[in-house]
């Protein structure tokens, strides 16, 4: 169910047996040679429409393009400022609380965005109820990380091993292999397995340190077959933290 999709008589009468709301959130950024841009925008998306049939849960908009500062050495990146990723979700959730949405449930496929996201949760909290927002009290917001569900974390781990690393990672890229068999990319990575261990600052720093885009990965090694594991694995344990979240009755925020 996509709320681009829906009238409004429709929302409104979803919100008569839910007041959830599924947000997809990710990144347009470099994912290394072979790893498309939007990697981050188009698994979450993915994961988030999955979760969003099994609960029969009202999925929103994708928010494409997040905190990616230090990936903009890179043609094609784009990233918000923090600043404005918290302003982003604060106008966001605003109107959508003042309907009866109470429960924010963010599913996020760029690690950047997580600091900032639980920063523009607490801002949000505290800007609704200083504008007396009827239902402020109410409203909790959740950031679940995809790729950090124990079930795909496992995978990868039996898939890739060592060679998993931390940014343009196979289980990344095989995941947007299943879901867009016409535009995997092959290449010659050198070396196979990208460096790591260098701490992140600016976005010049970033290129110097790892010049391909890649952090400790060797994205050759994903495949389509394991994308379709890896998005079903996803799936079944956000649909369980999902239904979780809506129905606990003081979610703390995570």
């Amino acid at each position: 169910m996509l709320l681009q999709l829906c009238t409004w008589p429709e929302v409104e009468s979803y919100l008569a047996r839910s007041q959830g709301l599924i947000l997809p959130i990710g990144s347009t950024e470099q994912h290394g040679p072979n790893g498309l841009i939007g990697t981050d925008a188009l698994c979450a998306e993915a994961v988030a429409k999955g979760v969003g049939d099994a609960t029969q849960a009202l999925v929103g908009p994708t928010i494409n393009v997040g905190m990616a500062l230090h990936h903009t050495g890179f043609p094609g990146s784009m990233s918000l400022r923090p600043s404005t990723l918290i302003a982003l979700v604060q106008d966001y959730l605003k109107p959508l609380v003042s309907y009866g949405f109470t429960r924010f449930f963010f599913i996020n496929g760029h690690g950047g965005n997580v600091a900032t996201l639980k920063a523009a949760f607490a801002e949000t909290y505290a800007a609704l109820a200083e504008a007396q927002v009827p239902q402020a009290g109410a409203v909790r917001c959740a950031v679940a990380n995809w790729y950090m569900c124990r079930s795909v974390y496992t995978l990868a781990k039996e898939f890739y091993g060592d060679q998993e690393g931390s940014h343009a990672t196979p289980s990344e890229v095989a995941l947007t292999q299943y879901l867009y068999p016409d535009h995997i990319k092959t290449v010659d990575l050198d070396p196979p397995v990208a460096p790591s261990g260098f701490p992140i600052y600016s976005a010049t720093d970033f290129r110097q340190h790892y010049p391909d885009g890649r952090m400790g990965s060797n994205p050759a090694l994903a495949t389509p077959d394991h994308g379709q594991r890896l998005y079903e694995a996803a799936v079944k344990d956000l649909t369980s933290d999902y239904l979780r979240f809506v129905s606990a009755d003081n979610q703390d925020n995570r």
